[in-house]
């Protein structure tokens, strides 16, 4: 078991030992823990699905496995990034740009954000398209390289990888539980269905 998923795992345990005695304290930030772990725990929180990976071959075998356990394999997968159609190129779906004909939205983001665990994404994953008007499960491909405390940092990332111009549509992924969607909590967002495979580059 390698250090990332001892840290995962260490800290979803004791999170569910002190559930009872620290209701009162389980929303505030953690300032001194280290970012991955907090992120970790916090989408963990939101409902996500968390599968870390090593290398491309993990990431490859976890994705087919994904595809496998929701009978995806032939459905039609929503990837708007050329570059990463390519790369994924011999996965067993197929591929669309229509976001009304993809079941599964293959994707990139911008940044992992700690200190919530949402998800950071703009123009360049989703195109102009709001979240309600794509596919209610998403597929994120991500590095622990993208993982940043605040949302803040986030926005700065994005200004200095984009100097020339910066993306539009720039928004987060928070709610990853569908039945959320009727959650008055997470009134205005949209609940996605939720994978995310995280591929180690530090």
């Amino acid at each position: 078991m390698n250090l990332f998923r001892k840290i995962f795992k260490a800290k979803a345990q004791k999170q569910d030992e002190n559930s009872d005695t620290n209701q009162d304290n389980k929303y505030l930030p953690k300032t001194n823990d280290p970012e991955d772990e907090v992120f970790t725990i916090n989408f963990n929180n939101n409902g996500g699905k968390f599968l870390y990976c090593e290398n491309m071959d993990e990431i490859l075998d976890c994705l087919n496995q994904i595809l496998e356990e929701n009978q995806w394999q032939n459905k039609q997968a929503l990837i708007f990034n050329k570059t990463l159609e390519k790369q994924f190129q011999n996965i067993p779906w197929e591929v669309t740009n229509d976001p009304n004909k993809g079941h599964v939205l293959f994707t990139t983001c911008e940044f992992l954000i700690a200190s919530n665990g949402s998800i950071l994404i703009s123009s360049n994953q989703i195109a102009e398209k709001k979240l309600p008007e794509l596919p209610a499960n998403f597929i994120v491909f991500a590095s622990t390289s993208q993982i940043v405390r605040t949302i803040g940092e986030g926005l700065k990332g994005i200004k200095t990888k984009n100097r020339k111009k910066i993306p539009s549509n720039i928004t987060t992924i928070k709610h990853f539980k569908i039945e959320d969607e009727k959650n008055f909590m997470s009134y205005g967002s949209s609940a996605k269905n939720l994978y995310l495979l995280l591929l180690e580059d530090l």
